[in-house]
Order: structure tokens, then C-alpha cells, then sequence
């Protein structure tokens, strides 16, 4: 009886500390290891810097904050989406876990190409215009251009604009296409008011003013004409007509006998103005 019972005494402490060593290895189990994550990040961040996570099955903030070693209002701060209690975690769901930089590697920069010159573009005007002009042989004198009234070569169209920001002088001659416009055009002319004039040659007299003023605005085309005859074209002409030139006889004639006949009608009034008795003398006045 005695032996059983000191067995019995000796078996209780054992039971006693087995117990106790159960509890705390249960105890220490529960406690959450912080310190020591399962398994390191595998991860690779991708262009924006992100570490991202697919959720698994079984997955949970808590070992998804283990795996990455980071507090789970950490993760719940990288995703807005999570709820408070964690409870909305998708199989699939990609989750933010941290940051790496950038994970596409920087590009190493090749040698510097040579830079070309600059090319420089010539500001365009506001506006422009077309002024031409056009110097006839005024040949009827008229004052206007007819078809067969050809252009004055050798004479000079001057342009200027009154505020003096453009003048320019060309000078007439002939196009080689009788077809085209036989004057003088003046092109990229800025907007503005002008004074027109022509010189003509020496052997010419104007036949109408050659000097004009004119507003043009940006866009438009002016046309101005100026007429001259040659000092030399009424004697051609009159060498034209009938065959034969210079005066005729029959008219010098007939100038002479009236010239004649003035002359002895003064002379008979004269005459007849002198005193009675002068003429009785002259035996000019019977008695």
C-alpha cells in the first residue's frame, strides 16, 4: 500500500508541469511574431515604383502584412479599397505592399547629337498689295490708253509710300509676251497710302498729269496709267495723209493776193484822211 501511494506523489508534479508547459506553448503561438516575417518579398516593383501582391486563398491583412513586413494600417493606408476590419480581400485582387523606385532599368544615354543651325523664318507682313503702272504713247492724245498705243521704254515709275516706309523706282520696258501685261508692277507692297509719279523721255511731252496719289489696302491690286505723246507724231501723221507732205501752193497763193490787197486798202485810207488842200496841191483833189 505504501509504495503505491508514493507513486502516486511522484506522477502529480510531472502532470502538473506537463500542463503548464502545453499552456504556454499554446499562449505563445497566439501572440503575433512580428519580428519575423514567413517569407521575403519576391516581388518586382514595376515602372511607377510599386510592390504589388495577388491575393491567394487564405490570404489575410494580417499574413500579407507578415509576409512584407509591414503594419497592417500601413497596408490598409497603400489600399483605400480594404475596409477597416479587412474583410473585402479578393482571390485575384492586387494589393500595394510597397515601394521600390522604378523598376525598368534607366536607358544609358548615347553621345549628345550635333545640334543644326537655327532656321530662320522671315516674319510675313501684315498685308500686302500689287500696285502696276503703266506708261502708253498717248498717240490720239486723249488721255486714255487705247489697244494700239504701245508702252514708253526708257522712262522710270517711281512708288513711295507717304510715311516713307517703302519707295522703290523701276524702270519701263517691253514684255517680251505681247500677250501679258505690257506695265510696270510693283509686288509685296505694304498697305498704305502712295505717291505715284513717272518720268518720261526727252523726246516726249505729257498729255495728262503724271503724278497721282493712292490708297490700297492689303489684298488689293491698283492699276494706274499715264499718257505722253511724241513731240514728232502730229508731223508724222500729217505726212501720212494724202500722199504728200509739206504746204500746198495754191494756198500760199491765194495768202499773198490777200496779203497785197490789205496792204493797198491801208494805204488808200490813209490817203483819204490827209487835208483838202494837201490834195488840191498834190493836184490829187479837183477843183
Amino acid at each position: 500500500m505504501i509504495p503505491v501511494i508514493i507513486l502516486r506523489m511522484k506522477i502529480r508534479p510531472v502532470v502538473f508541469l506537463s500542463v503548464f508547459l502545453s499552456y504556454l506553448v499554446i499562449f505563445g503561438l497566439s501572440i503575433p511574431v512580428w519580428a519575423a516575417p514567413l517569407s521575403q518579398a519576391t516581388e518586382t516593383p514595376d515602372s511607377t515604383g510599386n510592390i504589388w501582391h495577388v491575393i491567394q486563398t487564405g490570404d489575410t491583412c494580417t499574413s500579407i502584412s507578415n509576409e512584407y513586413k509591414i503594419q497592417p494600417f500601413v497596408l490598409r493606408q497603400l489600399n483605400p479599397n480594404i475596409n477597416s476590419d479587412c474583410t473585402n480581400l479578393q482571390v485575384g485582387q492586387r494589393l500595394i505592399v510597397g515601394s521600390g523606385g522604378p523598376g525598368v532599368a534607366s536607358a544609358t544615354p548615347g553621345p549628345s547629337p550635333t545640334l543644326e543651325p537655327p532656321t530662320i523664318t522671315p516674319t510675313p507682313q501684315p498685308g500686302t498689295t500689287e500696285i502696276c503702272v503703266l506708261l502708253f504713247n498717248d498717240i490720239n492724245g486723249d488721255a486714255l490708253h487705247q489697244t494700239e498705243e504701245p508702252i514708253i521704254e526708257g522712262g522710270a515709275i517711281s512708288v513711295t509710300e507717304t510715311n516713307g516706309k517703302y519707295s522703290k523706282t523701276l524702270d519701263t520696258a517691253v514684255n517680251p509676251d505681247p500677250t501679258a501685261y505690257q506695265g510696270t508692277c510693283f509686288v509685296d507692297v505694304p498697305e498704305g497710302t502712295y505717291n505715284i509719279g513717272a518720268a518720261i523721255p526727252d523726246n516726249y511731252n505729257p498729255t495728262m498729269s503724271l503724278t497721282t496719289t493712292i490708297n490700297i489696302n492689303a489684298g488689293d491690286t491698283a492699276m494706274v496709267d499715264f499718257g505722253a505723246q511724241a513731240r514728232d507724231s502730229t508731223a508724222s501723221q500729217t505726212g501720212n495723209n494724202g500722199g504728200g507732205g509739206g504746204p500746198s501752193p495754191i494756198l500760199g497763193f491765194l495768202g499773198g493776193l490777200l496779203l497785197l490787197g490789205g496792204l493797198g486798202l491801208g494805204w488808200y485810207a490813209l490817203r483819204m484822211r490827209e487835208p483838202q488842200s494837201k490834195l488840191k496841191r498834190s493836184g490829187l483833189l479837183k477843183r
